[in-house]
């Protein structure tokens, strides 16, 4: 059965001097401001777009990546997994590294590596990025 997941943001003012909020409205976790001062210089406690899919992407590819070992018969006992996602003014999102160190019993760290690139491609938000952007993985046991 398909879900739907909603954010909203509300922007007041210009690009350059406006700010937002965006709130998590399906979890109802919070609001948060955004700025463009925030996503293209220091955040300086404000959130952006780049920082979202930074959280979409890596908590979507440890989901993966946990059911891909789960399935190999090698269920992780920890995944640790920082999705990096560069914005250039101007241009957009310009790439997204995704890295994971684990902890996984019975496992040589070529099947950890290779399970992860399985998981790379298959998480759905790589999908979604998949030809627009160059998504690259450093994976290795812990």
């Amino acid at each position: 059965m398909a879900t739907t997941r909603s954010a909203t943001t509300v922007w007041q003012g210009s690009l350059f001097d406006g700010a937002g909020k965006v709130t998590l409205e399906s979890s109802g976790l919070g609001t948060y401001d955004v700025t463009w001062p925030a996503r293209s210089e220091k955040p300086l406690g404000k959130t952006s777009p780049e920082e979202l899919i930074a959280a979409a992407h890596s908590s979507c590819f440890s989901m993966a990546f946990s059911n891909g070992l789960d399935q190999n018969g090698t269920p992780a006992q920890e995944l640790t997994v920082t999705a990096e996602v560069e914005f250039t003014p101007g241009t957009g999102i310009t790439g997204i590294a995704l890295t994971v160190r684990g902890k996984v019993d019975g496992l040589i760290n070529e099947k950890f590596v290779e399970l992860a690139t399985a998981a790379k491609e298959g998480c759905p938000v790589s999908q979604a990025f998949a030809g627009n952007v160059p998504i690259t993985l450093d994976a290795a046991l812990a």
